[in-house]
């Protein structure tokens, strides 16, 4: 929701179109293919939806930096942004090891 927040934001007051759209479209498939992943048809498929939201977490961290670099967003934007962004792709990556662990487990 945030993302969505800022996208507002820099298309409101930056009249910034481009690179809002670059990162609202990464930024919502985050959690899109998070939620996926509870229609996995398998364990495989299970990371598979995490790896491509850890994916365009990724992708969504770069367009934050760009927009920052730019000086397109303030310091207290990007931080705040950017230390979620860095929970989220934390979360992410510990639960594609820890699939990955049990399915290693099971075999």
């Amino acid at each position: 929701m945030r993302i969505v927040q800022l996208v507002h934001f820099l298309q409101d007051k930056k009249h910034e179109s481009v690179l809002s759209k670059q990162i609202l479209r990464s930024g919502t498939s985050i959690g899109a293919n998070a939620r996926e992943r509870k229609n996995a048809q398998s364990k495989a498929d299970f990371v598979n939806k995490l790896a491509i939201a850890l994916k365009e977490a990724d992708e969504t961290q770069y367009w934050l930096e760009i927009l920052y670099e730019s000086n397109i967003i303030e310091q207290e934007q990007f931080s705040s942004l950017n230390e979620e962004l860095k929970e989220i792709i934390a979360i992410i990556t510990s639960s594609i090891k820890t699939v990955k662990n049990n399915i290693n487990n099971e075999k």
